[in-house]
């Protein structure tokens, strides 16, 4: 999906001497393997209690997106206001803002 112009700009971020240790940490911290940020505690303690969604929302994934993930309907029991998901047709993967634009920025719109 992506054109060698895009690969060139997106690769030019894997150029920092920091790159490895931050994405190695975030997966550790995903997983409960590394602490997090102390002053984010309390905002994990409350996430942590899955509170209900209540604004409106719609949330959006492509129809390639190789990463591991709940099925929508599984996570739709989360949102007690007005809600939808889209799957984006297309061969769209994980970064939806960039494979396709017009999808994202209509559902922020419409939200």
């Amino acid at each position: 999906m992506f054109d060698d112009a895009t690969f060139d700009r997106s690769a030019a971020a894997l150029d920092n001497p920091d790159h490895v240790d931050i994405v190695i940490h975030n997966y550790r911290w995903r997983l409960a393997l590394a602490a997090g940020e102390p002053q984010y505690d309390e905002v994990e303690q409350r996430l942590a209690a899955k509170p209900k969604i209540t604004v409106p929302s719609i949330s959006l994934e492509g129809d390639a997106n190789g990463a591991p993930h709940l099925e929508p309907g599984v996570y739709g029991k989360q949102f007690s206001g007005r809600y939808e998901h889209r799957t984006i047709g297309g061969g769209v993967g994980h970064n939806l803002p960039q494979e396709a634009p017009q999808a994202f920025a209509d559902a922020v719109l419409e939200v």
